[in-house]
């Protein structure tokens, strides 16, 4: 796989997931590195996030249905959160797998007692 193909791929997951997921929510996963790689032979962006269910990487895979596959990455297991994710999905998906969950009830209390200001 050319590395300039994956660096375009990359670079537009970034786009998409910047340009369409709410600011609060991105700044909530306190992101510190956005890179271009290849999993399981798939161009795809890596990101570090330190969120409140899961620290660590997420990778960002597109696959040959032009859907993207969200993995995140513990130690040197790759837990797949979906496999079929449209570019408007993105943030929610990657959201309830690092940071709120499913239960917004609970991540509001959870969220609340982890407050500085709590």
């Amino acid at each position: 796989m050319e590395k300039e193909y994956v660096i375009q791929i990359a670079q537009t997951i970034q786009e998409q997931l910047i340009g369409l997921t709410p600011m609060p929510v991105l700044m909530s996963w306190d992101i510190a590195e956005f890179a271009a790689t290849i999993f399981k032979g798939l161009p795809a962006l890596r990101i570090k996030v330190n969120g409140l269910l899961h620290t660590g990487y997420v990778i960002i895979a597109l696959n040959g249905s032009d859907y993207y596959e969200v993995y995140l990455l513990k130690g040197k297991d790759a837990e797949c959160v979906n496999e079929e994710v449209c570019y408007n999905e993105l943030g929610d998906v990657i959201d309830r797998a690092i940071e709120c969950g499913t239960d917004k009830e609970e991540y509001e209390k959870i969220a609340i007692s982890n407050s500085p200001n709590y």
